[in-house]
């Protein structure tokens, strides 16, 4: 494993009970109604909006736990607000869901590369989308909850699996809680090498996404945050990724 560091303060022991908010951004009123429908059935709070302008306006002053984002709308592309809010600090940490009719892999890809978590293709089926959303918050849930020690990689790198906070060279960086899953994974088993399939199953269990590339790309997406410290992060060609201990720069 990576050098252990230490916290001197009590490890969280459970999460509060709470009723948590999505958030979902859609210019089919139908589709609102079906998801909203089927959040509120699994004990979701749920707030819809049929423009981004109305959604940017309510973000500013109410964070979500989760938004559900359609890439097609009337005032603003889906991509567009998915790389904007990922370069926020206040709603950088926010899951993000993409909703989309666009079924090709591209811009399956695209979004993924844009920091979204997990990707719904229209048409969809209202249970695989609540059970995405769960899945998702679970992945995010349990890296807030990891224990409390903070992992050192290398000379450069420092994870703080209770804070959920990734350190380069002292530097904070913002990663979506798919990409913190991957990371941690990787720094507890150093030198250990975790094929894509082995991946899936941590991060997604029995409702892992389809897409072959996915896991690809969010080890892009996470070398090129990691900057120097990406280099730690290893392919091993025709099986997968392992983390290994080494001066980054």
């Amino acid at each position: 494993m990576g050098r252990i560091i230490h916290n001197n303060q009590s490890p969280i022991t459970h999460y509060p009970s709470r009723i948590m908010t999505v958030f979902i951004v859609d210019d089919e009123p139908d589709i609102c109604e079906l998801v909203s429908l089927h959040l509120g059935k699994s004990g979701f709070k749920v707030k819809s909006f049929l423009n981004a302008s109305d959604f940017l306006e309510t973000l500013s002053s109410q964070k979500p736990d989760l938004i559900v984002l359609d890439l097609m709308l009337p005032d603003m592309d889906g991509l567009e607000i998915c790389k904007y809010l990922k370069t926020q600090r206040e709603t950088a940490d926010i899951p993000i869901i993409m909703l989309t009719a666009r079924g090709e892999d591209t811009d399956k890809v695209l979004g993924l590369e844009l920091g979204a978590d997990d990707y719904v293709t229209k048409p969809f089926s209202p249970r695989e989308l609540i059970a995405r959303v769960k899945a998702v918050l679970r992945r995010a849930q349990t890296a807030q909850s990891s224990p409390t020690s903070l992992i050192q990689i290398g000379n450069i790198l420092v994870i703080d699996p209770q804070r959920y906070e990734v350190f380069v060279g002292g530097e904070k960086i913002a990663l979506t809680p798919t990409e913190f899953k991957i990371l941690l994974t990787l720094a507890q088993r150093k030198g250990w090498v975790f094929t894509r399939e082995q991946l899936l199953e941590i991060l997604w269990g029995q409702e892992k996404a389809v897409l072959d590339r996915t896991i690809d790309v969010h080890i892009k997406n996470l070398r090129e945050k990691l900057r120097t410290a990406g280099r730690l992060i290893k392919s091993i060609r025709g099986i997968g990724y392992k983390i290994e201990e080494g001066e980054a720069a």
